[in-house]
This record gives C-alpha cells, structure tokens and sequence, in this order.
C-alpha cells in the first residue's frame, strides 16, 4: 500500500491522527470538530497560555461550545502543546496560523513560514498538510511546498499538500465551522483527494474541490473582497444620504425587496475584524506583481478607512447644535467589539472612534457586555454597565456596536441625545433627538 492509499485508509477509519497549529478563532473549533468526528487530536500553539486552557478543558474562543472542548480533552481525544516535534505524530496537519498586514500593508507570512519549517523538521512520509489561513493567491505553491520539498519528499507521493480557506464568522448563530461548506484545492489531485476525504469525514457542510490552491486562495480573496466592496458602496450611499435628507435604512429595506440581482450590505462606524478589512490587500500587493493596480479594491478600502473620521465629524456637527463642543462633552460610546454578540476588537473602528475622543478631549465612557477591556488611545480603558444615570447624564450617545444585550427601550427613554450607526434603535421608541448614520 503507497502513502496515499495508506493516508486514505487511516481517514476512512478515523485511526488518522489531526494536528491543528493555531488555536484561535480558526484553529481551536476546527481541532473541537475534528475530536468530535473520533479523531485523536494534537492542538499546536507557540503561546503556553492557550495550550493550558485548552489541556485544563477552558475554552477562551465564542464559537466553541464550552461542554464539547470540556469533553473531548477529558476522553484524550483533543491535546494542546507548544513542542512541535510531536507534528511526527500526526497524519495530518492544519495550519491555522494568523496572516496580518505590516505597517506598509503589505502581508506578512512569517507565521505560515515558521509553521511551515517547524512542520517540515518532523512530518513523516504520507503526511497531509493543509493551509486554511487566508492569504494571496500563490501562498500555498511559493511558500509551503517548497518548504516542505527541501526535505527531499515529493508532492503528491511523499507528502500531500492542500489549501483550504477558513470560513468562520463569529457570532453566527446559524453557521459554524462543523455546517459551513469547505472549499479544498490541492496541489495534485491526490492531494485534493486526500484533504477532501478528510472533510467529508469532520464536516456536514459539502466540500468543494477546486483545481488547485491559487483557486482556492484566490477565492476566499474573493469573497471578502465582495463583502468590502459592497460595504463601502453601502457607506458612501450613507453619506450622500445624509447630505440629501434621505434615510439610506429605509432605501435599503427597500432594494432588497426585490427577489433578484441585490443583496442587501449595510453601513456603519468602519470595517473590523482579522478578514474584511485586511484580506483585499493581500491581493492588491500581490496584482502588483503582475503590473496591476486593484484600483476598485483601494477605493474601497479609502471610504471604509474614513468612516470613523465620518462619525467623528458628524458627532460634533449634533453637538453644535446644541451649542456645546466635543472637548469637554460627555459622551457613551455603546460598543467596542467589531460586530454585534462577539468580544473580539480587532482592527474594530471603534478603536479609531475612540482615539479621536481622546485626542479631541473628550469625557467619554465605553460599554461593551463582552469587552470587559480594551487597548486604545496609547492606554488599557476598562468598559463599564450602562444604568439610566450614565445615560441621562451624557451629552450624546454613540451607538457603535448592536449587540443583542443592549437594553434599547432603556437607552432610547434614558438618552437625550443618540447617535445611531447601526440602526439599532429601529425597533423602538426614539428619543427627541435620535439621529441615525
């Protein structure tokens, strides 16, 4: 039996051993689901925080369900460690690893490097190794491949390499990594072969196979792209809007009544999160390559990057109104998190919102019920409970973030001013003085 038939009947008979490196919001309930299909998992993490937690059966990450890592460290079938030469134990390796932006917004791929090479110095002979970090077309064949192959195996016989994106959307309540559709591209088509059989044994969502990785990569590009686009679009029809005395809420519920050729995006305070705001660059740096400018792609990224200088402005033009300036005023900031009913604040425009209170000197408050902390402005802020007298003593509100926890009847009847980017009171009674994105 060769490598691959071998590689095969181990996933067919769950006797594979998983390897998942990077715990966090992709990796920790991809290695869950995958403990929960029967196989033996091994979590890799360089932070020995993570790996405690995860071996103490503590779950740190929203879409994981506490009582399925609990039970799946306590059967042994999921272990976490930082030492990657136990990677000669597994039959199989996900690379979950993040893929940031550097100061010059350009990608940085030290994290799949260094992955890469620590899996490289200890995978055996017939081991699957599968990148789902979103990255530029051409990742997976330029940087993990040849990695791989200095080691003298050959792909496709020695050793089995795959993209896969990771589609994970936190605080989704209906889609979760165990029903979302994969899409798997290989290098040769035993190792689109290899990685989908391993799907399909971990997934109820179908898995795709696509011709190869730069497929694969370039569309989770894709798809992110389109979500940044049409944000934008829906940003800049908010602005033009307001100029106009329309309100572009009503025009969007409106458009998407129609049944066919729409698709109904929002706008908001700014673009946040590890995917929307970052990943189109990876593709803008890499068209450069090939003496192409994504100018669409830029644009979009100018009109989201401007949204919470937008908000800014727009808070001091309400409070001008009432004769009072933004130095000095009392403003409640509702939400830091970047999307309603998650804790996580990455790249989150309400950190650029905050920043600008702080420099232009404000008296202001954040209330977040899933951030009980936060970086921003050079310092740690603490969030704090919204009560009546916070809001009835704010010279405005800030609605940033529409979590479902939000007491909206309270803040509508409590706030004499409210600023709503996100059109979250739009199920309630407004106050005298509601303004709306």
């Amino acid at each position: 039996m060769n490598h691959y038939e071998n590689l095969l009947n181990k996933i067919e008979k769950k006797e594979a051993v998983i390897g998942v490196v990077g715990l966090g919001y992709v990796g920790l309930p991809l290695a869950v689901e995958k403990a929960k299909a029967g196989y033996k998992v091994i979590g890799f993490d360089v932070q020995q925080s993570r790996v405690d937690e995860v071996n103490k059966g503590i779950n740190y990450i929203g879409d994981v369900v506490d009582e399925d890592l609990a039970d799946m460290v306590k059967s042994e079938r999921l272990v976490a460690t930082t030492d990657y030469a136990q990677i000669a134990e597994v039959d199989a390796v996900a690379i979950c690893v993040p893929t940031p932006l550097d100061i010059y917004q350009q990608p940085d791929t030290s994290y799949v490097k260094s992955s890469s090479s620590e899996i490289a110095k200890y995978a055996k002979q017939g081991t699957l190794v599968v990148l789902e970090s979103t990255t530029y077309p051409g990742t997976t064949e330029e940087i993990v491949m040849p990695t791989l192959e200095a080691k003298g195996y050959k792909t496709g016989e020695d050793i089995f390499i795959a993209y896969s994106p990771e589609r994970v959307d936190p605080g989704n309540k209906q889609f979760k990594t165990k029903n979302t559709p994969k899409v798997v591209g290989g290098i040769t088509e035993k190792c689109t072969s290899v990685a989908a059989s391993l799907y399909k044994n971990v997934l109820e969502g179908d898995v795709y196979e696509v011709s190869s990785p730069a497929v694969a990569e370039m569309e989770k590009i894709f798809e992110n792209t389109f979500r940044h686009i049409n944000i934008a679009l829906s940003n800049e029809m908010a602005i033009l809007c307001e100029k106009m005395g329309i309100d572009v809420w009503e025009v969007i519920d409106a458009a998407k009544t129609k049944p066919y050729g729409f698709m109904a995006f929002y706008p908001g305070p700014g673009l946040g999160g590890h995917c929307i705001p970052i990943d189109p660059f990876y593709l803008t740096w890499k068209a450069r390559e090939y003496n192409y400018h994504t100018r669409l792609i830029e644009l979009a990224g100018e009109i989201n990057n401007t949204m919470p200088e937008y908000v800014i402005n727009r808070t001091m033009q309400i409070l001008n109104e009432d004769g009072k300036a933004l130095r000095g005023a009392k403003v409640t900031v509702l939400g830091v998190a970047y999307k309603k009913d998650i804790d996580d604040v990455r790249e989150s425009p309400v950190l650029k919102i905050i920043e600008q209170l702080e420099a232009q000197g404000a008296n202001y408050k954040v209330v977040d019920p899933y951030v009980s902390s936060f970086k921003a402005a050079g310092k740690t802020i603490e969030t704090i409970e919204a009560n009546r007298e916070l809001l009835n003593d704010s010279d405005i509100v800030l609605l940033t973030t529409d979590h479902s926890d939000f007491n909206y009847e309270m803040i509508a009847q409590e706030s004499k001013v409210i600023f709503d980017t996100r059109n979250a009171l739009k199920d309630v009674e407004k106050p005298n003085k509601y303004i709306k994105l």
